[in-house]
């Protein structure tokens, strides 16, 4: 397509094109709802509350919705060069949206996002602006971009710690109003949040030997696939033992192991055929197995103790 036909398309269409490309509204709507949702029937049942009200829900989600085109937004603008340089055909890089309007778009957020917080409880906004300080921090690599991205794993867990951040606001959003502290057990689930956070961040940087492209840092890249596809599982591994310690306390141990380790073994059989044949639809089986990993794991942790509570 040429400059003077995107130029001329309207801009509506080229943001429907974005977020196909870059955020997929459905997809990513759909992951989070099931991501908020589980962990405020999480922090609930832990503490053996009601669950909150239909409204906290539906702000919650659209909350960490928002918060996550702001990552995304973010993520434009810290790998605009590198993209330009090496991956030209994304669209903000071939013309099809400027980096400003998504920066604005994301700046437009952030009022939306503090009065929607603070509706639900005036003190929750503390948690929100911890998420945004270590956005902002993850925006400049904590000041050392060139000294972080040559350590690949501790940049890893500089950008994967947000993850805790985020489900710590969300679950507050069920304890704060309560006025009580976060319920017995919780940190079980937030650190399954880290957990899963590696599975999708590593999933997405498993590429086939034939895709994979100069100055692109992937896993598999710099450990090569089969190594790249036992990390992937590894974390997946390391999910399902905090999901199984999230059964424990919430008093569903035994359907939870069982449905999650179904779960696992389909993640281990995919890795290890991908580290057998690194070919580009093992690629896209794992990238696509990541997020329904974590969609069972949510599921499951969120959603089977609360039924087991209700059929008990």
């Amino acid at each position: 397509m040429t400059a003077d036909a995107v130029s001329q398309m309207p801009l509506i269409r080229r943001l429907w094109i974005y977020q196909a490309e870059r955020f997929p509204l459905l997809r990513t709507g759909l992951l989070l709802a099931v991501f908020t949702a589980a962990s405020l029937c999480v922090s609930a049942h832990l503490a053996s509350r009601p669950l909150p009200a239909i409204s906290t829900f539906v702000i919650v989600w659209a909350v960490v919705f928002l918060l996550f085109f702001q990552m995304r937004a973010c993520d434009e603008v810290k790998d605009y060069e590198d993209d330009l340089r090496f991956r030209p055909e994304r669209p903000i890089q071939r013309g099809l949206i400027s980096l400003g309007l998504i920066k604005t778009l994301g700046i437009i957020c952030a009022p939306v996002m503090l009065t929607l917080t603070y509706f639900l409880s005036p003190a929750l906004v503390i948690f929100l602006l911890l998420v945004w300080l270590w956005l902002g921090l993850m925006t400049v690599e904590f000041f050392v971009p060139l000294w972080l991205k040559a350590r690949p794993f501790l940049y890893l867990a500089s950008h994967m710690a947000i993850m805790p951040l985020i489900d710590l606001f969300i679950t507050a959003a069920e304890w704060l109003p309560a006025g009580r502290g976060p319920p017995r057990g919780l940190w079980l689930f937030i650190a399954l949040s880290c957990a899963n956070g590696c599975v999708i961040e590593v999933g997405r940087k498993i590429w086939a030997p034939e895709n994979e492209r100069p100055g692109v840092e992937t896993y598999s890249s710099l450990l090569g696939p089969e190594r790249s596809a036992w990390l992937w599982a590894g974390f997946a591994t390391v999910a399902y033992l905090l999901l199984l310690g999230v059964g424990y306390v919430a008093g569903a141990l035994a359907i939870i192991a069982l449905l999650g380790a179904a779960a696992l073994a389909l993640v281990v059989h995919t890795a290890m055929k991908f580290a057998k044949d690194s070919t580009a639809q093992g690629q896209k089986r794992i990238d696509q197995l990541s997020g329904l990993w974590v969609l069972a794991c949510y599921s499951l942790a969120g959603f089977v103790p609360l039924l087991s509570r209700v059929i008990g």
